[in-house]
């Protein structure tokens, strides 16, 4: 089975949340679902310059993804790939992005983060981050 290594950022501003809808997919176990923007970690890249490259490429926001931001790293299984998904705190002050590659997004407060229906591997963060409500998203700054 194919193994995937990617990154994500759970976005945080103003004490909400970026929530990114995936657009349409022929794989309904991810077709339009919710997801924390990243993508495919490249050979030989750190994780940190993959969600940097990602964010850049998907959204056009401009940001600086460092070790100390990581959060949790998440293993899921979707039926026809395995995948390692490493993913990190991201605090905007201006939370202004262009959106190039989703169908749709809202921010919403942690509470209300169970209410989209998330790709399995994402409500695994989203689980974390509501187990984990004040410490875990709080970048190292």
């Amino acid at each position: 089975m194919k193994h995937l290594e990617v990154v994500a950022a759970v976005i945080i501003s103003d004490g909400q949340f970026l929530c990114m809808q995936r657009g349409e997919s022929s794989h309904a176990y991810v077709s339009k679902k919710y997801e924390f923007p990243g993508g495919k970690v490249e050979t030989g890249e750190a994780p940190e310059k993959a969600l940097e490259r990602e964010l850049r490429e998907e959204m056009e926001l401009d940001v600086v993804i460092r070790p100390e931001d990581h959060l949790i790293t998440v293993e899921h299984t979707y039926p026809d790939f395995k995948m390692t998904m490493h993913c990190y705190a991201c605090l905007l002050d201006h939370p202004a992005f262009h959106r190039l590659e989703h169908l749709s997004s809202c921010w919403l407060p942690l509470s209300r983060l169970d209410s989209l229906d998330w790709a399995a591997a994402d409500r695994k963060v989203v689980s974390f981050l509501q187990e984990n409500p004040r410490d875990a998203w709080k970048p190292h700054y």
